[in-house]
């Protein structure tokens, strides 16, 4: 069983949604269409389902529920990559096992998300993925301890730099965060910079991790 959306400008990011979880599912979809540049061209609500989809409407991005009933995680993202070859899959999970990361990741999965990861960070690794990175998202802490830490990451960033990060998030580009801003691409660069060395971050994606406190969808 499938539900499908219509797809939409040629220009977008165009992505399936595979989840047998319909509320989560439905919602999903929902918030990715209201960023400019993504469309949702296809649901379905299991492994087959999602196969079957992705051999239709040849999306650019998978996002794939690893709790599904059928043939199993691994088998249905081999499934899929073989029916959508170009297709970059970005896992979504609850779970955090290394095994399962790493066989998902080597199986040729694009990213790996915890669904307590924030929208913004889910958003930035469709965008990652379509430009050719990986992305790994896991809780900081396991469920019932707590954070050996209470503040908050961002409180060492300025008001301009958390602007910039804002737009980071929403997977702006540097000349498109200028533009936005007002300032040159070089100035975007050096806020980059500063914003890394305090946050201890090496990417822009985990400055958007460490920014943003998880929260699920």
């Amino acid at each position: 069983m499938s539900a499908e959306a219509d797809g939409g400008a040629g220009g977008d990011i165009r992505v399936l949604a595979v989840d047998d979880h319909r509320l989560l599912r439905e919602a999903l979809c929902e918030l990715l269409e209201l960023y400019q540049g993504l469309t949702v061209v296809a649901q379905a609500d299991d492994g087959p389902s999602g196969v079957r989809m992705a051999g239709l409407h040849r999306p650019d991005v998978v996002l794939l529920d690893v709790e599904m009933p059928g043939p199993g995680p691994l088998a249905n993202l081999r499934a899929i990559r073989l029916a959508a070859p170009e297709a970059r899959v970005i896992v979504l999970t609850m779970h955090d096992d290394r095994r399962l990361i790493d066989s998902m990741l080597s199986a040729g999965a694009v990213g790996y998300l915890h669904k307590e990861a924030d929208r913004e960070v889910l958003v930035a690794a469709i965008r990652s993925a379509m430009a050719g990175g990986t992305t790994m998202f896991l809780p900081r802490t396991s469920k019932g301890s707590r954070p050996e830490r209470e503040t908050d990451p961002a409180d060492a960033l300025t008001l301009r730099e958390r602007e910039l990060m804002e737009l980071v998030a929403e997977g702006l580009s540097n000349r498109q965060i200028g533009s936005r801003l007002g300032i040159t691409e070089g100035t975007v660069k050096r806020h980059l910079r500063n914003i890394f060395d305090k946050l201890g971050a090496t990417s822009r994606l985990d400055a958007v991790n460490r920014v943003r406190p998880s929260r699920r969808y």
